[in-house]
């Protein structure tokens, strides 16, 4: 039940925010092996002044803020991360010292949904 919170330099139109949400969902299905229909997206708007980061290059900025159940592999997270920041290098032009990409590991227990409480990661999943 991942919580995948972007904060970002960027104005993307409504179906280019559409098109990037569907392609993170992908990728995460994909790389951390699970099903699309619990993962939720956020995509925040900052001014400028509101992000920094001691390596960035003129460009926007970009961090991900990647909320998920403890359990998955560092290479199943490295390959999301790496996806995600891929698709953003290409689609938006955002260079690669201005991405960054934190993940925040949860209990399923503490993941939960109007209807459903997350368990516990398993590879079967």
């Amino acid at each position: 039940m991942p919580l995948l919170q972007f904060d970002w330099t960027l104005s993307p139109t409504s179906d280019e925010r559409d098109s990037f949400a569907t392609s993170v969902t992908g990728h995460y299905t994909r790389e951390m092996a699970t099903t699309a229909g619990h993962v939720a997206v956020t995509l925040r708007d900052r001014d400028p002044a509101d992000l920094h980061l001691g390596r960035a290059v003129e460009g926007p900025l970009v961090f991900l803020d990647a909320e998920v159940r403890a359990g998955r592999s560092f290479d199943r997270k490295r390959a999301f991360a790496l996806a995600t920041m891929d698709d953003l290098r290409e689609r938006f032009d955002v260079p690669r010292e201005n991405l960054k990409v934190v993940f925040t590991e949860h209990d399923g227990s503490n993941m939960m949904g109007y209807d459903r409480v997350g368990g516990e990661w398993s590879a079967e999943e």
